[in-house]
């Protein structure tokens, strides 16, 4: 009989390619189940959420909020954590009441990123999206006065010149005293709960055994990276995989509940 396929959306950033390289050798499986890896930056990943196009995907939670009633999210395979937060960046200082003023780049609308720079700057409408990694493309350019950086560049743009405006991962720390969570994987509730429970099960498997054996991953990581600085790799990986990529656990859930709360009383929802 053959497998039942099915399709797993990622993106090709370090911790999500060290989470899920032992689902892609196969190291770790669902009997009975073949499952194809899809990768995508993460305003991609979170169109063809919308659209129901993935089995299994990463999402940013900002986008899941407006899923769920399609996607079930797993307690495994979050971006979840403290210090890990969206950075908006310039190449000159800016203050807080200037940002109204200011055109802002930002990587992707359906981003955790663009929901926490819209509760911190919710007068700022000069807003328009680009690729993560072109960020730095953009502010340089002239496009935009300033931009949110997530993933590897949050390791990287001070030594390329930037000056940060505002943490939003700190700010959220501050305003809440919970981590900051980014993105999660979510599974089409069509597949049924028994399903998603094995599924659940491969990918906190995955996690585990990378965790483990790390240097198992490197040639995948490396593969797929934006940056090849072996420190920035690690540092990525790091920062971004925690006790909360393996559970969100009640207070990750409760972090998610209290940023869906403050996105409806912002209209983002």
């Amino acid at each position: 009989m053959a497998p039942k396929r099915l399709t797993f959306g990622f993106s090709p950033c370090p911790n999500d390619t060290f989470m899920f390289d032992a689902i892609v050798r196969r190291a770790v499986e669902i009997e009975g189940v073949r499952i194809n890896p899809v990768l995508h930056d993460v305003q991609t990943l979170n169109t063809l959420a919308m659209e129901a196009a993935l089995d299994i995907s990463k999402l940013s939670f900002y986008a899941w909020m407006a899923v769920k009633d399609t996607y079930r999210l797993l307690s495994s395979g979050g971006a979840m954590g403290f210090g890990c937060g969206p950075v908006l960046v310039a190449r000159k200082p800016l203050k807080h009441e200037q940002i109204r003023d200011c055109r802002v780049v930002l990587p992707g609308a359906w981003t955790t990123a663009h929901l926490l720079f819209r509760l911190w700057a919710p007068d700022a409408d000069q807003r328009f999206f680009v690729p993560y990694d072109r960020i730095f493309e953009a502010v340089d350019s002239g496009q935009a006065d300033c931009g949110v950086i997530i993933h590897e560049s949050r390791f990287t743009f001070e030594d390329a010149g930037f000056l940060t405006i505002v943490d939003l991962g700190a700010w959220w720390e501050e305003r809440t005293g919970l981590p900051i969570p980014l993105g999660g994987i979510a599974v089409r509730k069509s597949l049924g709960d028994g399903l998603i429970e094995r599924i659940d099960g491969v990918v906190n498997a995955s996690i585990r055994q990378a965790m483990a054996d790390p240097e198992a991953a490197l040639p995948y990581i490396r593969q797929h990276a934006q940056e090849m600085d072996a420190a920035v790799l690690k540092a990525h990986i790091h920062t971004f995989v925690n006790d909360f990529s393996l559970d969100l656990e009640a207070t990750g859930r409760k972090a998610l509940d209290v940023l869906e709360s403050m996105a409806k009383a912002a209209g983002a929802l």
